[in-house]
């Protein structure tokens, strides 16, 4: 089998050509380039692409794919809201992906993220290296005894719950499947979870009825001071709202790895260019926001399930035997 690994980068390299040693039988072509209408002619004569959470895989492309001959798309990510289902089941298409390379890498950030911006980790790095050691401004509160909200028990979720316990929290949890497996986790209401938590981690997949789950009304809902923390999909805090609460002061803190706007900038270096988007900006200029680059997947270990993953996802296809779970319809 030929793949072509679009967008790659050195880490999606260097981990895969170490996996690929067990699949003798698969060829990769990295290319730096992500997926698009203008880019999707490279994959003629392949026999599969391999695509990222933000690759366009948009209807228009689906198709381009389908007339070059492609028959099989490899997501190496858990997500596939960046995909048209639709045109992909109409192309007969296979979509496969990582539904579970490391759930302990996403909750560890998303518990990073609450950490740092409750004890003000990115403020008090910047001024002790501008020789001013004042404690002013750096008060932050005990987790210990704190109600954490986690919002989606799946596979993250429940690493986020075990992780908040650790820490001796009370966690309780909003899911329409309560995991069994938690038994330490109060189930609630989202209206319950929302008004009861310190610390609110979202952790569910981006459909119709999660869009925009964090918005007014439900920002409302918390206590003051609340942390918030989003590791999972942009979309499902509506920033305009968001950044409303920032300024009314709802929010002792706000940690995203994810953000409606990031489009352009995930994984890319544009240090030397001006930010496009108004949005992007006003959130980083508050002082309790921490904003990172979409790196909850970035471990060694994660990177590696990835790639194990995705090539037995390939060799699955080839053999007529894919796992279920794997597969996106």
């Amino acid at each position: 089998m030929k793949i072509l690994f679009y967008d790659a980068t050195s880490y999606d390299k260097e981990a895969f050509d170490k996996e690929l040693k067990n699949y003798p039988e698969i060829q990769i072509t990295y290319q730096e380039i992500d997926i698009s209408l203008k880019t999707v002619s490279l994959a003629r004569d392949y026999d599969a692409i391999c695509a990222f959470v933000n690759s366009d895989l948009s209807r228009e492309v689906i198709e381009k794919l389908k007339e070059i001959g492609i028959k099989l798309i490899l997501l190496r990510c858990a997500g596939f809201n960046n995909v048209d289902l639709k045109a992909a089941n109409e192309c007969g298409m296979t979509v496969l992906r990582v539904p579970g390379y490391s759930p302990e890498a996403v909750a560890e950030l998303a518990m990073a993220l609450a950490l740092s911006v409750n004890r003000h980790l990115h403020k008090s790095y910047i001024k002790v290296r501008e020789n001013n050691f004042s404690l002013v401004g750096l008060t932050g509160m005990n987790f210990y005894q704190k109600t954490a909200g986690v919002i989606g028990t799946g596979k993250i979720g429940a690493a986020m719950c075990r992780i908040c316990r650790g820490f001796g929290m009370r966690v309780i949890a909003y899911d329409m499947y309560p995991n069994k497996d938690l038994d330490f986790v109060e189930y609630k209401s989202l209206e319950e979870v929302l008004k009861e938590s310190d610390l609110i981690s979202l952790h569910c997949p981006l459909t119709k009825d999660t869009h925009h789950l964090i918005n007014k009304n439900t920002i409302e809902m918390m206590k003051d001071n609340v942390i918030l923390v989003n590791t999972s999909r942009g979309a499902l805090v509506k920033t305009e709202d968001l950044i409303q609460g920032i300024r009314n002061g709802k929010f002792f803190g706000v940690g995203l790895d994810v953000y409606e706007e990031e489009g352009q900038n995930v994984f890319e270096n544009r240090e030397d260019e001006l930010l496009e988007s108004s949005v992007t900006a006003r959130l980083l200029s508050f002082p309790n926001v921490i904003v990172t680059s979409h790196q909850g997947f970035l471990t060694y270990e994660a990177l590696a399930a990835i790639s194990q993953i995705t090539l037995q996802n390939a060799m699955d296809y080839e053999q007529g035997k894919i796992q279920e779970g794997n597969q996106v319809k």
